[in-house]
């Protein structure tokens, strides 16, 4: 997930977040902390932390942010805080942190190698009885009446013109969207659980149930969760309370359904990591409340199907696979050959101006494309 500098500056604005996470952080340094703030952004948490007292603190953070952090933690006088750009699973530290601090999560927490990285820090380079901030997030789902959200999300215009396949993907694509507690045909239910303190699976999967107390028209699901960064400081990103920077996730179902009081709505998600981020599965299965128990929708819903990862590249992530390189890696691969710590960038732009003369019309293109591989390889 690519954030600019403007993205962590809205997360620093959101004093949902930042209030509960300033005390736990307050709470829990002591004068021999070890600190690790699992990416870190621009390093606002190892800096508090380093102003709160710890002993050492290591920002871990793989996008070029964090030499904003650098700069900020110099002019506020800050040392014994170390910035390191990379990834946290390339990463040893010198000594175990006593503490873990990471906001990893995008709209769920359920995002990218999020887990994945929680888990392998923890087991990697969290000291035993250490601490982790936050302690776990707790998922919630309810069915929402929601149509002008639906239309929104999945809606087409009428162009004459078969639709069919576009529609397909906006129904197979969760967003970001929110909705009122009025908006609510059920209580919401939990979906899953993640305790940060023990989560060994990055692979979540669930089902819930309700029984539909009043009349409505179900378009989607609301999903949110609930924080727990420590014990005592909770924030919850759901429709009943304040609006965060995260959101609320709408999984819009295939075709709206209309409901009874005393009907029966089951939803059994899933979300798998494949390759670098996850697919999610939502099957879901309405039950009329007559004698029959008529079956009254039945769908099977995936991001699989909502361009989450194109079909054509699937083929690439099997091990089976024998992949070429490409004209573009070739260039790449040139430039990082001649990048040996002697050879100035704009030497390197020549040669490979000359080398590949059909791609590069410009010496100043070439020294573009060469920068950007030396900001994110060399050093």
């Amino acid at each position: 997930m690519g954030y600019s500098v403007s993205d962590y500056n809205s997360m620093l604005s959101d004093p949902v977040r930042m209030d509960a996470y300033v005390e736990a952080l307050r709470r829990a340094v002591r004068a021999d902390s070890v600190v690790l703030d699992l990416g870190a952004g621009t390093g606002i948490f190892a800096i508090l932390a380093r102003k709160f007292g710890a002993r050492k603190v290591y920002a871990l953070e793989a996008n070029s942010a964090i030499e904003l952090g650098r700069t900020i933690a110099c002019e506020n006088h800050l040392d014994q805080i170390e910035f390191i750009q990379a990834l946290s699973t390339s990463v040893s530290l010198p000594e175990l942190a006593t503490i873990i601090v990471s906001d990893l999560r995008g709209v769920l927490p359920v995002c990218e190698s999020h887990l994945h990285s929680i888990i392998d820090a923890r087991q990697r380079l969290l000291a035993p009885e250490g601490v982790m901030i936050p302690q776990s997030d707790t998922l919630w789902v309810a069915v929402a009446q929601a149509p002008e959200l639906y239309q929104r999300k999945t809606g087409l215009p009428d162009l004459g013109i078969d639709l069919t396949a576009a529609r397909r993907i906006a129904v197979n694509t969760w967003q970001k969207g929110r909705v009122s507690p009025g908006d609510l045909l059920v209580e919401p239910r939990i979906w899953v659980r993640l305790d940060y303190r023990t989560i060994e699976q990055t692979n979540l999967s669930g089902q819930v149930e309700w029984v539909i107390k009043k009349d409505g028209l179900a378009h989607g699901f609301s999903v949110w969760f609930d924080a727990e960064i420590a014990d005592g400081l909770k924030f919850s990103t759901g429709p009943a309370a304040p609006e965060t920077i995260y959101g609320t996730a709408f999984f819009p179902l295939e075709r709206p359904i209309p409901f009874k009081a005393g009907d029966s709505i089951s939803l059994a998600i899933s979300a798998h990591v494949v390759g670098d981020d996850y697919v999610w599965r939502w099957e879901t299965r309405a039950i009329g409340c007559g004698p029959t128990r008529e079956v009254k929708a039945h769908f099977k819903q995936s991001t699989f199907h909502g361009g989450t990862i194109p079909q054509a590249n699937l083929r690439k992530r099997a091990d089976s696979f024998v992949p070429t390189i490409t004209k573009e890696g070739e260039i790449d691969r040139f430039i990082l050959s001649l990048i040996d710590g002697k050879t100035p960038q704009g030497n390197i732009a020549r040669q490979v101006t000359e080398h590949f003369p059909e791609k590069f019309a410009r010496w100043e293109d070439t020294l573009t494309r060469v920068r950007e591989l030396a900001q994110k390889y060399g050093e």
